[in-house]
């Protein structure tokens, strides 16, 4: 006898998935850890590069491009000599932090599950 279908009780999403637009975006390798150090104010690519010293150039001006055309990031010319560039987060990669803040919670308590070290 076939299993009866049940109905999905989930709340209906809309045809264009936002949750898959955002998970694009912040699912991309270095995205959260990113938006993670701007999210104490503005940083220039130096100062992003060695808090996160694995990642390369390339792939770091790659996610801060990808960013800012989401409208996650603002990049700004700082009139200096030379001049610089600083990047932070806008209104909208703000919201981000939450989201970002509760995975990395999640994150700890799965290390510790797993008998891994976790540092506070």
């Amino acid at each position: 006898m076939a299993l009866k279908m049940r109905k999905n009780r989930s709340e209906e999403m809309e045809p264009l998935c936002p949750l898959g637009e955002c998970m694009q975006l912040i699912g991309g390798l270095w995205t959260p850890n990113i938006i993670w150090h701007l999210s104490g104010g503005a940083r220039r690519f130096s100062e992003l590069k060695r808090d996160i010293p694995e990642i390369s150039a390339k792939m770091l001006t790659t996610r801060l491009r990808e960013m800012e055309t989401a409208g996650v990031v603002a990049r700004s010319v700082v009139p200096t000599s030379p001049p610089s560039v600083e990047y932070q987060l806008t209104d909208l990669g703000e919201e981000l932090m939450p989201a970002i803040k509760s995975i990395v919670s999640v994150g700890k308590r799965l290390k510790i599950r797993n008998g891994l070290a976790v540092e506070s």
